[in-house]
Parts: C-alpha cells; sequence; structure tokens
C-alpha cells in the first residue's frame, strides 16, 4: 500500500476473527493555504505564548485547564490526561448490526478503506462482505486508536468493504431544532409533478471530476498572475449576476417551474447556450489613481 494503515488488527464477529488492516479513504483537496507576511520585511509573523500583565511565558510553564466558570479552571497535567486515554486495542468487534439506510446522514464523519491483512484473511473477509450484502445490513462497533474510542460502521463497497467513523449523539444538532417551525402542508401537487420532471430531466450517473471548487481554482490563477506582474495588484473580472437574481420581486412559482421544464426539454446544454449571448455593459470608470 501506498499509504500507511491508519488501524491494524482484526475484526470480531462471534467467534470469527478477520486480521484487516484500514487505510484513509480521504485526502486533502487542492485547497490553498495562507501565512501572515510583514509587508515591509516580507518575512512571516510568528506567535508567542503570552499572558495578559506577564508578557512572554516558557512552555513548560503552561498546563491544560478546562472552564467550568467565567475564568475559574480546573487544570490538567500531561500525564493526568494520558492516564485516562482508552488503551488501543487490536480488536474491532461487531456488536450489533442495523439496516443500512437506519443510520442519519448527519453522523457519518470520515471513511476508511478495509481490506484483508494477508491472503489467509481473504476467505473470511468475503464472507462477511458478502453477508452484510446479502442481509443489506451495516456492522456497528468502537474502535479504539490513539487514546481514543470512535464508534464505527462497517458495510460492503464493490470487492471491498467501507468503515466508517460515526459521530457520537451528543455531537449531533438534531435536525427539529431547525426544521420545526416549517409548514407541515404537502405541496401542491401539479407543482410537484413539474418539479419531478425537471429533476427526472437533469438526472445522470455522479461523476465527481466533473466538478471542481471555482475558488480555489482562482486563487491559482490569481497566484499565477501576481507572480507575472511582480507584484502589482491584480483585481479579478467578476461577470455581473443574472438579472433575475438581483430583483427581490415576488415570482410565480408555477409560471418559472413551467419555463424550467420547457427549457429542460428544448436544450440539451442550456449553460452553453446562455452563455454565447452577451449584453455589453459600460464600465464605470475607474476611481483608483496612480500615485
Amino acid at each position: 500500500m501506498a499509504t500507511r494503515a491508519y488501524w491494524q488488527g482484526q475484526i470480531k464477529l462471534a467467534l470469527v476473527s478477520i486480521p484487516v488492516e484500514i487505510y484513509p479513504a480521504t485526502k486533502s483537496g487542492a485547497a490553498v493555504s495562507f501565512r501572515q507576511i510583514h509587508e515591509p520585511t516580507g518575512k512571516p509573523i510568528h506567535y508567542e505564548k503570552v499572558v495578559t500583565g506577564v508578557g512572554p511565558v516558557d512552555r513548560d510553564e503552561i498546563l491544560k485547564g478546562y472552564e467550568i466558570s467565567k475564568n475559574n479552571f480546573v487544570l490538567l497535567e500531561q500525564e493526568e490526561i494520558e492516564a485516562v486515554k482508552i488503551e488501543s486495542r487490536k480488536t474491532l468487534e461487531l456488536v450489533q448490526f442495523v439496516e443500512a439506510d437506519a443510520i442519519d446522514v448527519l453522523y457519518y464523519e470520515k471513511p476508511y478503506f478495509v481490506v484483508p491483512a494477508d491472503d489467509l484473511a481473504e476467505e473470511a473477509y468475503a464472507v462477511l462482505r458478502d453477508a452484510l450484502r446479502q442481509t443489506k445490513k451495516v456492522g456497528l462497533g468502537q474502535l479504539s486508536v490513539r487514546g481514543r474510542e470512535q464508534l464505527v460502521s462497517l458495510k460492503p463497497c464493490g470487492r471491498g468493504m467501507i468503515l466508517e467513523v460515526l459521530r457520537y449523539a451528543d455531537e449531533v444538532t438534531k435536525a427539529q431544532t431547525y426544521f420545526r417551525g416549517l409548514p407541515a402542508d404537502t405541496a401542491d401537487e401539479d407543482m410537484l409533478d413539474l418539479a419531478v420532471s425537471i429533476i427526472d430531466k437533469k438526472t445522470a450517473p455522479f461523476k465527481p471530476e466533473e466538478f471542481t471548487d471555482r475558488y480555489v481554482d482562482a486563487l491559482h490563477r490569481l497566484i499565477e498572475k501576481k507572480k507575472k506582474s511582480k507584484g502589482k495588484r491584480i483585481l479579478e473580472d467578476v461577470d455581473d449576476e443574472p438579472a433575475d437574481r438581483k430583483g427581490g420581486n415576488v415570482i410565480d412559482l408555477m409560471a418559472a417551474l413551467k419555463k424550467s421544464a420547457g427549457e429542460g426539454a428544448r436544450k440539451s446544454t442550456p449553460a452553453k447556450t446562455a452563455s454565447t449571448k452577451k449584453t455589453p455593459q459600460k464600465r464605470a470608470p475607474a476611481r483608483r489613481k496612480s500615485a
């Protein structure tokens, strides 16, 4: 494997133990990170540990504190924190199985690939994978890693299996907190039919490579231009929003749905067609003057 295993151990199903290795299924994207720079010197800014009224302090004088009331802390030494960490175990016991759709999407946090540790483990691995697929169930257990215990789920994925770290109940905000005030009335049937037809026309296989972070792409272009401009200020031109997005007028929802459904039937690539014609706009004179 090209990457280092996140966890190595065995998955236990009753009396059956399956040696496995777990690897991250995701990686850091192309996000652009910045550092703060002191403009006169061009040097990066550093941060010091300071105490109000005291100034900079040594690292060995710092403890961790839990605030129990305003400005009142319980102080903990690192040794005390280490003492309560959960011992890393090399066994993930599947203690419960649930329907595949029983876990709310809010609980899923991070996926990992699960692979058999060796050739001898492949048969038992395949049996568990196919059993989960046939029953349409997801296995649940708690994985102990780096002093913490994580709630995880296990489910089949193609020829292999995926382990997903789940959030605990106290980490998830209940949806009712935000949705309780919404009306319970069902949607108008005619409008619903039009909306469904639009969704059907725009339905296609999910191809994640067709989507990119346009902000990150623009930042990379800006950085390249900045390198070539030798420090000159660069402001990217931004197209104005379409007129129908600017106004705050109340629209006729049925008319908008009918128009959307009609355009979807007539045009296979509406985005490209719309972009071919642009009304020339007058630019306001620049106010910025060189010194």
